[in-house]
């Protein structure tokens, strides 16, 4: 009952403050593992079913409290609900400033809708916290060409697929300059 209530406080936008948001998981090892098997995968499939492994883990938030918010975040966007999407991950980036999917989250709202000097601000936030995050590597570079800066997306680009060699904007690459 008690995790009730604190949950429902910060969901009120009460009670919480980054102060109180315990540091995230650490799955560095994980990640480490897997990263290493993007670059070992034989083909495109087995590449493809080792990235989804990583939103595991990185939608593991801090604890209950920040997990509901990335969730109820996530609902809203999947319902096309983007202004309360905006306002959970609005509310998760000030309760857990450290936390970096919160960031990228809001970040993907922010493309969604085409806003995407909104977007790219928070994803070089996300990218602060964990540069290897393929996700907003990615969606930075979608960002940018979304902006008209295709030298820019070009180079982050590059960075994610050196990353992950199947990632599915790979065929968004241009020749190297």
């Amino acid at each position: 009952m008690k995790h009730l209530m604190a949950i429902g406080l910060l969901l009120a936008g009460t009670g919480a403050t980054a102060e109180s948001c315990p540091d995230a998981p650490d799955h560095t090892g994980v990640l480490s593992q897997l990263y290493d098997q993007l670059q070992a995968a034989p083909d495109e499939t087995a590449g493809q079913q080792i990235a989804v492994q990583f939103w595991e883990y990185w939608a593991d938030a801090p604890d209950d409290a920040a997990q509901e918010l990335l969730d109820e975040g996530m609902r809203a966007r999947a319902a096309f609900d983007f202004l309360r999407a905006l306002d959970r991950f609005d509310r998760l980036t000030k309760y857990c400033p450290q936390y970096a999917e919160g960031y990228n989250q809001r970040a993907f709202v922010n493309f969604i809708r085409q806003d995407y000097d909104a977007a790219l601000t928070d994803l070089e936030v996300a990218l602060a916290l964990n540069p290897r995050h393929l996700g907003a590597l990615s969606g930075k570079a979608l960002s940018l060409m979304g902006l008209g800066r295709d030298v820019e997306a070009q180079e982050v680009l590059r960075d994610a697929v050196d990353l992950n060699p199947w990632l599915p904007e790979r065929y968004l690459l241009g020749k190297p300059l």
